[in-house]
């Protein structure tokens, strides 16, 4: 069998597949990329097919209508608003800003932030959450930062799944503040969390810490992660000044319109909340009672990896899941991970159990 290249990101599985002997066409639940089970919403189809005249012309500069409906959903000015080709785009232009300069990653967490520092050649040093648990210690934190430019981190943090609190978030800003380091903040999950204020998005915290960058994706809430949408929040000369590394008519008209009717879309909010607040913790519970190791989760994900006694190594479980269709996402290009964990997506109800299911005959099974 010829080395495996694991895949950089989840939902691809053609190669997995092909490297384990599997058919091409094999059924297969995917549980390998953080999506909204509950999405896209149910109109967007419709709402899309109406719009396809509009291929016909070239989107409208800057994008106003979709960055007022960003701006009021956050209370912001659209001035503070940049709109991306998904959240990927907002990654690398917040590097573009720091080009040759010295920035530092908490890890373990999103591949893509290394990827935006090396492509403007930015100096990294990583900073590390220690496992199992992956808690950050502000002060440690702090104490990493000496002479650092930018600091990438992303709440709740993928793959971890674990949630900076408001008041560490706040010593942090305080402290960059005080020795010019800008803090970019990733939110792609931030939507997935919770209705507190504890859980919500920093964007209230733009106004007082002017050096604050928060970056958005709308692909991952509404399931729509092939028609690429994001956005970047900073003040509005940051935003300005992030739009010059942005290359014309980077966002398509089809996602650009359909930023105001998603945000719009209260009801679907609402519901995807309401199965995050069951599915959530019943299915933490199924995955602890299996003997897991299960990192406590804020998102639509979890962290977990087999216990000693299961006498299975990750690896070989995310072998015997693909071979009964299911899909995990594998840690092996997460700094820290090394591969000995898996992460696991929330999915609908039916797909969650049936994971259960086939994770409890294979730990049962061990490698025997």
């Amino acid at each position: 069998m010829s080395k495996l290249i694991w895949p950089s990101h989840g939902g691809q599985a053609e190669a997995l597949l092909a490297h384990f002997g599997l058919p091409a066409d094999q059924r297969l639940d995917d549980f390998s990329a953080n999506l909204n089970p509950l999405g896209p919403p149910a109109w967007v189809s419709d709402w899309l097919a109406k719009q396809l005249t509009g291929l016909e012309r070239y989107p409208t500069p800057d994008y106003p209508a979709a960055r007022q409906a960003i701006a009021t959903h956050h209370q912001l000015q659209p001035e503070q608003v940049l709109l991306t080709n998904g959240g990927a785009e907002a990654i690398f232009l917040a590097a573009a800003l720091h080009a040759g300069k010295r920035a530092a990653i908490i890890t373990p967490s999103f591949g893509e932030y290394v990827r935006a520092c090396r492509a403007h050649r930015l100096s990294i040093s990583e900073i590390a959450l220690p496992a199992p648990h992956f808690t950050l210690d502000i002060d440690s934190l702090l104490a990493a930062l000496s002479g650092t430019d930018l600091l990438f981190l992303c709440r709740p943090n993928n793959p971890t799944a674990t949630l900076i609190d408001i008041p560490a978030m706040e010593a942090l800003l305080n402290y960059t503040a005080a020795i010019g380091c800008r803090v970019v903040v990733d939110e792609a999950f931030i939507d997935m969390v919770g209705e507190s204020p504890q859980q919500a998005s920093l964007a209230p915290l733009l106004a007082p810490y002017p050096h604050l960058i928060l970056l958005h994706s709308m692909t991952k809430f509404y399931t729509l992660p092939g028609l690429r949408l994001g956005y970047l929040l900073a003040d509005a000369a940051t935003a300005q000044a992030a739009q010059t590394h942005q290359p014309p008519w980077s966002v398509n008209h089809l996602a650009a319109e359909l930023v105001a009717p998603l945000l719009a879309d209260d009801a679907f909010a609402r519901r995807t909340q309401r199965w995050l607040a069951s599915e959530r913790p019943r299915m933490a519970q199924a995955l602890t009672e299996l003997g897991l190791e299960v990192v406590p989760t804020h998102a639509c994900f979890f962290l977990i990896r087999p216990s000693a006694k299961h006498e299975i190594n990750s690896d070989a479980l995310f072998e015997q899941l693909l071979r009964q269709g299911i899909l995990v996402r594998h840690t092996h290009n997460f700094t820290g991970l090394n591969g000995d964990w898996l992460r696991v997506a929330l999915r609908d109800e039916a797909a969650n159990r049936r994971l259960i299911s086939v994770l409890k005959n294979v730990l049962e099974k061990g490698t025997a």
